[in-house]
C-alpha cells in the first residue's frame, strides 16, 4: 500500500459519524424520493410527435383532486387555455404496444414505457392526462401521490 492510501483510510476512521437530519429535511428527502424514482424511470425516454421531447418528472403542489383547473393553476397557464383531457390508459396504448416490425431498440423503448406506466399506476391515484395548448402542446400525465401532491410526468408535443 502507498502511504497516501493509509492516510486516507486513517482519516475515514477518525471522521465524525454522519449527522442525523432534522425531521423536516428527512420528510423533504422522502418526498424527493418519488421525484428521483420518476426521473430514473424516465431516463432516456422521449415522446415522439412531430418532434421529440424528453419525458421529465412533474412534482406539483398539494391538491384536493386532479382537474383541469388545478393543472392550469399549478402550471401557471391561463384559466381559458385550451385543454384536452385523455385517459391514462389511452396515453400509453401506442407507447407500450410492441409491433411486429420493431427492432431491439424500439422493443426496449416500449418496455421502458411499460415500466413507467406500471410505476405511475403503483405510486399515484386518480391518474389523468392533460394536453395544454395548440400546435405546441404541453402534456402532463399526473395523479396524486400519498401526500396529495400533483405528481407525474410532463413532456411536449408538436401537432399541426
Amino acid at each position: 500500500m502507498l502511504k497516501g492510501e493509509k492516510k486516507k483510510r486513517g482519516n475515514r476512521k477518525n471522521s465524525e459519524p454522519p449527522k442525523k437530519l432534522p425531521e423536516r429535511e428527512t420528510m423533504d428527502l422522502q418526498e424527493d424520493s418519488l421525484a428521483k424514482q420518476i426521473h430514473e424511470t424516465t431516463a432516456g425516454l422521449y415522446y415522439v410527435s412531430e418532434t421529440e421531447a424528453l419525458i421529465l418528472p412533474f412534482i406539483g403542489q398539494h391538491a384536493q383532486s386532479v382537474s383541469r383547473e388545478v393543472i392550469l393553476a399549478q402550471t401557471k397557464n391561463a384559466p381559458d387555455s385550451p385543454v384536452e383531457e385523455r385517459t391514462f390508459t389511452e396515453f400509453f396504448v401506442r407507447l407500450i404496444e410492441i409491433q411486429d416490425w420493431f427492432g431491439e431498440e424500439e422493443t426496449k423503448t416500449a418496455e421502458k414505457y411499460l415500466v413507467l406506466k406500471n410505476f405511475l399506476e403503483k405510486n399515484l391515484r386518480d391518474l389523468k392526462v392533460y394536453k395544454i395548448g395548440k400546435v405546441q402542446i404541453d402534456i402532463y400525465v399526473i395523479g396524486l401521490d400519498a401526500q396529495n401532491r400533483l405528481t407525474g410526468i410532463k413532456t411536449k408535443a408538436v401537432e399541426t
